[in-house]
């Protein structure tokens, strides 16, 4: 079981607020309270297995993701943005990408890690928005 904590890096929020075409599909309201938020990372996994849980925590909601890797589940993000979406999770090379299918094309994330920082990036019809963050000490 590896468990690791990790907090965004201030630039993180420069490059997710110059990406206003991703956020048009965020309700307003909901966009700007996201931007102001600092959320933690708690990301567990088991290679065993394959099950993953990737925990967001901030001070306005929490969302948990629990699911195995390479298998296709409903994700219910209506606490996020009001949605429910066939989501799959898998590896490709050293990248995390989740594809969600539903009422947007080319929906979803990819995380990676370059030296101790996690990198997301997410995606919806072409546009992406970034978020960087640091391992927590």
């Amino acid at each position: 079981m590896c468990r690791d904590v990790v907090t965004p890096s201030p630039e993180s929020y420069d490059v997710t607020r110059r990406a206003p075409a991703y956020w048009k599909y965020v309700n307003v309201a909901l966009r700007k309270i996201v931007c102001m938020l600092k959320p933690t990372k708690e990301i567990i996994h088991d290679p065993e297995t394959g099950a993953m849980k990737i925990n967001t925590i901030t001070t306005f909601k929490n969302f948990s993701m629990d699911f195995n890797i390479g298998k296709e589940f409903t994700e219910d993000l209506r606490i996020v943005d009001g949605r429910t979406c066939q989501t799959t999770v898998d590896w490709d090379g050293d990248k995390l990408v989740c594809v969600q299918r539903g009422e947007k094309e080319g929906r979803g994330w990819t995380h990676w890690l370059e030296g101790d920082k996690l990198h997301l990036e997410m995606r919806v019809q072409g546009v992406a928005a970034k978020q960087v963050f640091k391992k927590a000490e």
